[in-house]
């Protein structure tokens, strides 16, 4: 969801420019700061950003630089004029002595370079406005789409490791089943003194050794790992369901580690949960 967007336009000697950025959060959370004459348009700017980005930490800011001409703020010479006679009046009234500086005295006045006109948003600047920021926020969809096509191909490989890693385990858990019973057996060989049903025997060792049994597990995190894939190629809007499926993931490989006595096998384990992390940390940039 991490993105940004810049764009700007000239409209009678003003420059507008837009700016957004967004980083991961689950919901939208938006923020605006814009120049007073845009300001009125603030909910019409919100529901254009809301639309096309759906999630995430954003800031947008929207501001206009004049140009030297226009930047340069005007003498109020009406009030100019006002001063000087109200300051002449005075003068004459209470006989004081006439300024000796009248420019820098009358320039220190009150509002004297001061703008008096009120701005008002014409139609035509904010078109201009508008698709400037329209510009800003589809830079930021782009910078996110590139994003998201670098995670996928992240996402395939990690997958892709998970599920050899998966294929790996089997081996050792054949080789672990014959273990286990030659395990018990020797340990009761060890006690001569004591005797045992050897149908009996059969029986709990297939009881324990099916409680030790991962087929379902390799079952479920095989399931889980194409519908985190069938859900990534869906669209985009996917970011939390893909969540969800992560969390599955992990509660199989947890489970599997739990059954894995065998030190080859817990330590294939440990490198599936790696990956798996590594998706977690990766899956909140999704939508």
């Amino acid at each position: 969801m991490t993105g940004y967007g810049k764009a700007s336009a000239e409209y009678q000697g003003k420059k507008i420019t837009a700016e957004v950025k967004s980083l991961n959060s689950k919901a939208l959370d938006l923020s605006t700061r814009l120049a007073p004459i845009y300001r009125e348009k603030d909910m019409e700017i919100r529901g254009l950003i809301a639309k096309a980005l759906e999630r995430g930490k954003v800031e947008f800011n929207l501001w206009v630089e004049l140009t030297s001409d226009q930047a340069a703020t005007p003498i109020n010479d009406a009030l100019v004029e006002n001063y000087y006679q109200q300051i002449k009046d005075i003068v004459a009234k209470y006989n004081l002595p006439e300024p000796s500086d009248w420019w820098g005295t009358l320039i220190r006045m009150p509002d004297v370079l001061s703008k008096t006109d009120v701005q008002e948003l014409s139609e035509e600047e904010w078109a201009v406005a508008y698709n400037v920021v329209e510009q800003a926020v589809q830079q930021l969809v782009d910078f996110r789409k590139q994003e998201g096509s670098a995670l996928q191909k992240k996402f395939q490989e990690k997958l892709d490791n998970i599920a050899t890693l998966l294929a790996s385990i089997e081996p050792y858990e054949k080789e672990r089943t014959e273990k286990i019973r030659q395990r018990i057996v020797e340990n009761l060989k060890a006690i001569p003194e004591v005797e045992y049903d050897r149908n009996r025997l059969e029986q709990e060792m297939i009881y324990y050794i099916e409680k030790l049994d991962i087929n379902e597990e390799k079952q479920r995190l095989t399931n889980h790992l194409r519908y985190f894939q069938e859900t990534m190629e869906n669209g985009h809007g996917q970011g939390k369901k893909l969540g969800f499926i992560a969390q599955e993931m992990g509660r199989e490989i947890n489970t599997t580690g739990s059954k894995s006595n065998q030190a080859e096998m817990q330590n294939i384990v440990v490198k599936m949960k790696d990956e798996l992390e590594q998706i977690k940390e990766q899956v909140l940039n999704v939508m």
